[in-house]
């Protein structure tokens, strides 16, 4: 059972029947999990995970890492319903560094510590993802585990019942327009194009841009978009 000052807030989301988005106050979720930052990911149809909403000094920065690499706790919640909790993710002995190869420490280096990512589902939906980070390690308590459950089974079912499936991640849960890595999908279809290629070929040579120079994708897609920088077939850079 959720905490008191968990339910009100489930009960007010629950409630909300006004014009608008449905407000998030991913601040107050976060101190309520005794989390760092908070991010809400959207996955339609078992697609690309978007970024609605986020919270948190390292909350983008961490995100992009997951996408940069195409993989991550994140991505894995959100693609494949799976619970993924790093309470330290320095820890060698844990099942992130056989499954994530180089990410753990890469999440390090960005300052975060620990990462808690929980499934949004209705059933067998998939809807997308709800992550969590600490700049300290340390597990979540189990009242703070349930308080996140309840928090993503909420979401997960106001996203169902607000918006079709194939319009899906534009949804009234969004608190600002457009999404964050747009300018990544714009890019891969300019690449694409330049390099008569599909897209996901065309996102395998963003992401290796990125990591090959440690920079976020979001930067490399800029530039794409630019015309400052252009990534040939064969890996090199362009004028």
């Amino acid at each position: 059972m959720t905490r008191p000052v968990m339910a009100d807030y489930l009960r007010a989301l629950s409630s909300h029947t006004g014009p608008g988005p449905v407000p998030l106050p991913f601040a107050a979720f976060a101190d309520v999990l005794g989390l760092d930052g908070l991010g809400l990911l959207l996955a339609p149809r078992g697609g690309q995970a978007e970024l609605v909403q986020s919270f948190g000094e390292h909350t983008l920065a961490l995100e992009d890492l997951q996408q940069v690499q195409g993989q991550g706790p994140s991505l894995d919640a959100a693609r494949h319903g799976a619970l993924m909790l790093l309470p330290d993710v320095a820890d060698v002995s844990t099942f992130a560094t056989e499954r994530w190869p180089g990410l753990p420490g890469s999440i390090e280096a960005l300052g975060v510590r620990a990462v808690f990512s929980f499934p949004l589902r209705v059933g067998v939906v998939a809807l997308g993802a709800l992550t969590g980070h600490r700049t300290r390690p340390g597990p979540m308590s189990t009242a703070q585990l349930t308080d996140a459950f309840g928090l993503a089974g909420a979401i997960a079912r106001i996203t169902l019942a607000t918006t079709p499936q194939e319009e899906l991640p534009h949804t009234p849960l969004l608190d600002e327009p457009g999404l964050h890595f747009a300018e990544v999908h714009q890019a891969t279809g300019m690449l694409a194009d330049q390099l008569d290629t599909d897209c996901d070929h065309a996102l395998i040579r963003l992401r290796g841009h990125a990591f090959s120079h440690g920079r976020p994708l979001l930067d490399v897609a800029r530039d794409v978009l630019a015309r400052r920088l252009r990534l040939d077939d064969n890996g090199d850079v362009t004028p």
